[in-house]
């Protein structure tokens, strides 16, 4: 068996008031026996203003949120998967990263992912994203090793994609992480489901940290979050939810029942080429 934590966060637009509230979440998990930590996607700012975050965010080398968390791992001799961070790139167009971190228990950077599918959706008539303006999509899938198994990592606006999340599951894949920031219109809609059908499909655990709430933003957009950060089982089982306050979750997962799982249904190996007519 191995012991996640699944941490639950109301960020704000502001990375230095975040962070220690982040610290105090992965310590109480680590308190508690998980070997492997999680937050939500954009740990460290949750802002709508490109301006603002032009202002606030770092590059990778000097994010404190990175270097905090990648400190706390090796002091604990834990795992942490960082959702994602925002951070400043050097692309000539000035668009940011929204990149995850798995942290390895010697403080290292085991493995990176920039999310690939951009946010660019009106929820309604008042509630509109862009993530394209100010964040540059990844093109790389990526699968990193870990003692306890395989993770494919994802963020967010991804969970809507499920070649990606085949793809990763064919890779090797027994874990698949789902952090997010998910609106609070969409989350009560499909969080759930989507979360559920990711991991019947791949005969995957799905582990997602979420933000939740009213983000407090230098100017108010409004901006809520759905929570309810959930542990589901390769057989679509809902192992843990979080509910939609921030806090700190602790489930345990055996990696036989993926084994279990895919004999049963054994769909990842019963791909057939078709073609499409209209």
């Amino acid at each position: 068996m191995t012991r996640i934590g699944l941490i639950t966060l109301n960020s704000s637009d502001d990375p230095i008031a975040n962070l220690p509230i982040t610290e105090a979440y992965v310590n109480e998990a680590a308190d508690g026996g998980a070997e492997l930590v999680m937050t939500p996607e954009v740990t460290n700012c949750v802002s709508s203003s490109r301006t603002h975050q032009e202002e606030v965010l770092f590059h990778e080398e000097d994010d404190p949120t990175l270097a905090s968390l990648r400190n706390i791992a090796k002091l604990r001799r834990i795992w942490v998967y960082i959702g994602s961070i925002g951070l400043k790139t050097n692309d000539p167009d000035g668009r940011f990263a929204n990149r995850a971190f798995l942290i390895s228990p010697d403080g290292e950077i085991a493995a990176r992912y920039d999310k690939i599918h951009m946010f660019d959706v009106d929820v309604s008539e008042t509630e509109k994203y862009r993530e394209s303006d100010g964040y540059r999509p990844g093109e790389r899938a990526v699968v990193a090793q870990t003692p306890f198994g395989k993770v494919g990592m994802t963020i967010c606006y991804d969970l809507r994609f499920p070649r990606l999340h085949r793809a990763l599951a064919q890779a090797g894949a027994e874990i698949l992480a789902g952090p997010a920031a998910f609106t609070k219109v969409t989350g009560e809609a499909h969080w759930h489901s989507l979360l559920r059908a990711r991991a019947i499909e791949t005969g995957c655990f799905v582990l997602a940290a979420a933000q939740t709430g009213h983000h407090v933003e230098k100017i108010d957009v409004n901006r809520r979050t759905y929570g309810h950060s959930l542990a589901i089982s390769p057989w679509g089982e809902v192992l843990f939810d979080g509910g939609d306050e921030p806090g700190v979750g602790l489930v345990d997962i055996d990696l036989s029942d993926v084994a279990k799982a895919r004999k049963r249904i054994p769909s990842l190996t019963h791909d057939r080429d078709f073609e499409v007519v209209t």
